[in-house]
């Protein structure tokens, strides 16, 4: 089977949760013996790589403006699809997925992965919002099948676009737990002894409730926010301006690899209290770590089942910072543990998603519709 696939920014080691899951999907599913083309956004690309992990790697041009470069680039990787004459195409993504109806109208058969409804993101402006709720409606619609990432977003596929789709959540890979510490001595860090979020520096990762919850707290330990935003704005230059405020508070910028590794390592907790997820890989991944974690009761993070103590209100910086006090100084019991090993590797295994999505990619293909 030939795959081709967009609506990424690219692979590997560029920052994002859709990046993340095609960064572990895709080499799995060229190891099943399958032809995979992944379609890179060149702005975006530091590397002169061809093919990865037996991924092939197409860049193609687009501007890096975030109000435009996903459609443009989706557009363009179509017209090179029609090219490869793959099997299916994938796209990832609401905003990409406006292309749909043009890929269909090329003959091609279409898998789209609703990721969540970007439209909720606060970054967006009116106009933006409706063109993703538009790009939702018509990837709903007409792609051939239809993953979603969590129930929340097949109910809004059921109700907006009257369609079924397929349920495959995002994976996480259990990490082999090294002592090494370079990094973190270069930040100046002590083992065990900080809080760490990792997101991206936009309004609804809820970083600002973060840092003024840890503001107000007498916690003797730093809190390591590690990313940064994709298109500096006001709001990432505000927060960068709120965390210099306190010398407790770390900024590492966008980081991957063993540094990422390290400084999840080395954690006492993390902490998401987003306003907006789809499924949130980096939650998953501070549970692969086994570090205690706290985050938002929004619908997608209450989808992940934890234990209620891990949980606070969205929004609420008061309660933040009661729960970064009392969780910071509590540690993570062996049979909590176990419930959470298992629960990783029964529902977010990613051989098993590889698997799956094969399975939609052969039901597309024989799609008549």
């Amino acid at each position: 089977m030939k795959i081709f696939v967009t609506g990424t920014r690219g692979i590997p080691q560029i920052p994002g949760g859709v990046e993340s899951h095609c960064e572990k999907l895709y080499p799995l599913i060229a190891a099943m013996g399958h032809e995979v083309i992944v379609a890179r956004r060149s702005t975006y690309v530091k590397d002169k790589l061809t093919s990865w992990s037996g991924v092939q790697l197409v860049d193609i041009y687009t501007p890096k403006k975030k109000s435009i470069e996903a459609i443009i680039h989706t557009f363009l990787a179509i017209l090179k699809a029609k090219k490869y004459k793959p099997d299916v195409i994938h796209i990832h993504a609401i905003g990409p997925s406006i292309m749909v109806p043009f890929a269909r109208l090329l003959g091609l058969k279409v898998v789209i992965t609703n990721h969540g409804p970007d439209y909720d993101r606060q970054k967006w402006n009116w106009i933006a919002k409706r063109v993703l709720m538009l790009g939702e409606y018509l990837g709903g619609k007409f792609a051939n099948e239809i993953i979603v990432i969590s129930n929340v977003i097949a109910r809004i596929m059921r109700d907006r676009c009257g369609r079924e789709s397929h349920l495959i959540y995002n994976g996480v890979v259990i990490p082999e737990l090294s002592p090494n510490a370079d990094y973190i001595d270069s930040l100046g860090l002590q083992s065990k002894n900080y809080i760490l979020a990792a997101a991206r520096f936009v309004p609804e990762k809820g970083l600002h409730d973060l840092i003024n919850a840890f503001k107000a707290t007498a916690l003797d330990c730093k809190l390591v926010l590690a990313g940064d935003a994709d298109h500096e704005d006001k709001y990432s230059a505000d927060l960068k301006k709120l965390a210099a405020s306190d010398k407790r508070i770390v900024l590492t910028g966008f980081i991957m690899g063993d540094k990422l590794h390290q400084i999840f390592h080395h954690a006492k907790l993390f902490v998401l209290p987003s306003y907006h997820e789809g499924l949130p890989i980096a939650l998953l991944e501070a549970l692969s770590y086994e570090i205690a974690v706290l985050v938002s009761d929004i619908p997608a993070n209450l989808e992940v089942p934890l234990r209620k103590d891990h949980y606070f209100e969205c929004g609420n910086v008061n309660l933040l910072a009661e729960k970064l006090t009392s969780l910071f100084s509590a540690s993570i019991d062996t049979a909590e543990k176990e419930e959470i090993r298992l629960m990783l590797q029964t529902h977010y295994n990613w051989n098993q998603i590889a698997s799956e999505t094969v399975g939609v990619y052969e039901k597309a293909i024989k799609a008549n519709k």
